[in-house]
């Protein structure tokens, strides 16, 4: 009996304890479903959240293409705008140019005396009837572009064959040849050229080409001009300029001691020296001995200039700046004494890459052969007739 009822308790108290596991496993159950639940509600909020925050991030995107648009729009507007403000800029500084660059003082006004002195004296001898002065820039056609940022091209100026002659660099011995502007336009490059190799290299980039002859600068230190007959392939003549202590006639080309230009009246020697180191000089030459026919001091400042060349015996030299802008021609001097300053036009070039290492005026064409920072450009000019005084 007693046996029976110790068994009867052992299993109310197993049976006890099956409920209080059960319990415990449900309560459990219930916790487990209500985290997921709130799991769930979570996982949903959230990806409502990131759905609300893509509609956000792309409407933003919408709004900012639009706004890249109006920009855009606003730029070319404003990109427009400047160009016509350029172009207006143009039109007004060559009907109100600046005043000439020209450093007034008692000692050049004592030197502008002597030169008229000396004038009365030994009055120029034209070899033109020339009387033709630049109006304008009329039209630009970029060439192509070839050669180092430093260079000359020119044609005969004498006319001759149309022959491209291509200097390139300030220290080199071969000339490139091309048939026709045409031809050196379709050209590859310079590789393509017929070469013609000088017995010397040149210095700087004041050299030209006149009656199937190339005048170059072969030393610096001495100025030497030396006459190469292209057709003959040989040195015809070798001068010594007669100059003592020289400088570069450019300081802002350096390298270019001297530059020889040509015009309707022949060729010309366009320097400057420690005793008039302020201002360029310029000599009239025989082309065919290279002698020295008449020099004068003139009032053209060397600061600042870039370039200069020679039409019908008048001098224009060109002004630029040490951080390459706008080139322009801001000084004149007419060896007959039919332009000054005050009447001659201040011509503009269009603003481009640099600065004209070189500018070599073909009397023929009546077009100026430029290089700018590699960049061989064709100037057509606008001419008018001098004043006569």
């Amino acid at each position: 009996m007693r046996g029976l009822v110790v068994l009867m308790s052992l299993a109310c108290l197993a049976s006890t304890q099956h409920q209080a596991l059960i319990d415990y496993l449900e309560r459990r159950l219930l916790a487990i479903e209500d985290r997921i639940a709130l799991w769930h509600e979570q996982t949903t909020r959230y990806a409502s959240e990131l759905r609300e925050l893509k509609q956000q991030m792309v409407s933003q995107l919408e709004n900012l293409d639009k706004e890249k648009e109006t920009l855009r729009v606003n730029l070319d507007s404003v990109g427009t705008r400047v160009d016509r403000v350029e172009r207006e800029l143009d039109y007004l500084e060559t009907q109100n140019g600046v005043q000439p660059c020209v450093d007034v003082d008692d000692k050049l006004i004592e030197q502008q005396v002597t030169l008229v002195k000396e004038k009365q004296k030994s009055k120029y001898f034209k070899l033109s009837d020339c009387s033709d002065m630049i109006s304008s820039i009329k039209a630009m056609k970029i060439l192509k572009r070839a050669g180092g940022q430093q260079g000359m091209w020119t044609k005969d100026t004498s006319g001759g064959s149309g022959k491209v002659y291509i200097f390139n660099g300030t220290h080199e011995d071969t000339v490139h040849v091309f048939s026709s502007v045409q031809d050196f336009a379709r050209s590859l490059g310079l590789s393509v050229s017929q070469q013609i190799k000088l017995p010397s290299a040149w210095r700087g980039t004041g050299h030209v080409v006149y009656n199937n002859h190339a005048y170059y600068i072969s030393q610096a230190e001495e100025m030497t001009v030396t006459k190469y007959d292209l057709r003959n392939t040989s040195v015809a003549d070798s001068s010594v300029f007669p100059v003592q202590d020289h400088l570069p006639v450019y300081p802002l080309n350096p390298e270019t001691v001297m530059d020889l230009a040509v015009d309707e009246e022949g060729l010309w020697a366009i320097y400057a020296t420690r005793q008039t180191d302020k201002y360029i000089s310029l000599a009239k030459m025989e082309a065919s001995g290279l002698e020295i026919v008449q020099t004068w001091d003139t009032n053209c400042p060397r600061e600042n200039a870039e370039a200069a060349f020679v039409i019908c015996g008048t001098l224009y030299v060109v002004y630029n700046t040490k951080h390459p802008g706008r080139s322009r021609v801001q000084c004149v001097y007419d060896v007959n004494g039919l332009v000054t300053n005050e009447e001659a036009p201040l011509v503009y070039f269009p603003k481009r890459y640099g600065s004209h290492s070189g500018l070599k005026y073909n009397p023929q064409e009546q077009l100026l052969y430029a290089w700018d920072d590699g960049y061989q450009i064709l100037y057509k000019l606008a001419m008018k007739k001098k004043l006569e005084v």
